[in-house]
């Protein structure tokens, strides 16, 4: 039940035996209830996170909870204390949102990477504007920057600020399109930070709340191909692909990254091959969106590496024959492909004109290496 880094035997010894494994339970309750006379806030608070870990599934909910309602005394108490770490962990789980805990647990000497990516990765804008401008300890524990920048709620400015920090201190950092958002922000104007909400950040709030409303059907696609075999943007979509024209490189990659499918469907076919490539390397991209991705000839030949270099995506056999039979897929991906195709399919690659000459050339070879197996 103990943490790891909380030494018991420091504690006062009312403490202590609220926490000896022979303690009664009536005491263990209330000791997670944080009714302990004569404790220190700071005690107090790390009994009740330690108690927030007992395998008594009772008691640790109770304490629990009492951390998220901590009397006001009791919790400025406990912010001026020396926690250890673990402890500052469970403060951080508790109330991740209110200003005055993460000004507090910022400043703490024991305040541990894991306590500061919950914060970030909970953060409100408020809490992720407080957590963003204490740029000591984004470059200390650079996974927070990560947290900040996946977090929805974080400002756009404030995202494109932290991958200027980390760009500028030689800092690469751990998110899906990491390059290509560092390589928008060296051409942009980065803003300096201010207490209102920037256009971007409120264009930003804007486009996600037009997504929202434009929600796609399992395996439907943004686009639809004319008479003449051109891909067109359905009608339903307009509205949303206007607002992400009017959105600026950096704002385009984040969207990618944090976007709905139906953004990601429109982003992927961005001209700006950085917007692209974070379309296509979003967490959220399912197998159904690179189910159309790969059959679409207005993709890049980098979307399609991409693609084809995610195995989890290449699991899907129409992925796969998507990509052998689309021409723009580079060829080294596309002949990789071929010898997982089933027979019948190989047979109809051979006689389509669809394919480039060399992956027609690789197919037939196939076809014939079968017959000659069997």
């Amino acid at each position: 039940m103990a943490l790891p880094d909380v030494d018991l035997s420091a504690l006062p010894v009312p403490a202590q035996k609220a926490l000896a494994p022979e303690a009664p339970a009536p005491l263990r309750t209330m000791a997670a209830r944080g009714v302990l006379p004569g404790l220190k806030p700071g005690d107090i608070v790390i009994v009740v996170s330690v108690l927030a870990s007992s395998a008594d599934p009772a008691v640790a909910q109770t304490a629990r909870t009492t951390l998220e309602k901590l009397p006001s005394a009791v919790l400025a108490g406990a912010l001026t204390a020396d926690l250890p770490g673990s402890v500052i962990e469970k403060l951080a789980e508790a109330r991740p949102r209110e200003e005055a805990v993460v000004l507090a647990v910022l400043k703490m000497p024991r305040v541990t990477t894991a306590a500061l990516e919950h914060l970030a990765s909970a953060a409100d804008e408020p809490t992720g504007e407080i957590i963003a401008t204490n740029e000591e300890l984004m470059l200390a524990h650079p996974t927070v920057i990560e947290k900040l920048y996946m977090n929805k709620q974080v400002r756009m400015s404030t995202a494109d600020r932290l991958i200027e920090l980390a760009v500028r201190n030689g800092i690469e950092l751990g998110i899906p399109a990491f390059k290509e958002a560092a390589a928008a922000i060296m051409n942009e104007l980065i803003p300096e930070p201010s207490p209102e909400p920037t256009f971007d950040d409120l264009h930003f709030k804007q486009v996600e709340a037009i997504a929202a409303e434009v929600a796609l059907e399992e395996g439907e696609d943004t686009h639809e191909v004319d008479d003449e075999g051109e891909e067109q943007v359905k009608k339903k979509v307009l509205p949303l692909h206007a607002e992400i024209a009017a959105c600026s490189v950096s704002e385009k990659i984040r969207r990618a990254t944090l976007g709905t499918a139906t953004e990601r469907l429109l982003l992927v076919r961005d001209p700006n091959r950085l917007v692209a490539a974070a379309a296509a390397k979003s967490p959220g991209l399912k197998e159904s969106e690179a189910v159309q991705i790969s059959a679409s000839r207005a993709v890049s030949d980098e979307v399609l590496r991409i693609i084809a270099m995610n195995r989890d995506l290449v699991r899907s056999y129409q992925v796969k024959m998507n990509l052998v039979q689309n021409p723009r897929t580079p060829f080294t991906f596309a002949s990789r492909l071929v010898p997982h195709l089933r027979d019948s399919d190989l047979r109809t690659l051979a006689r389509s004109k669809n394919v480039s000459a060399a992956v027609a050339q690789i197919v037939q070879q196939q076809i014939s290496r079968k017959q000659k197996a069997g």
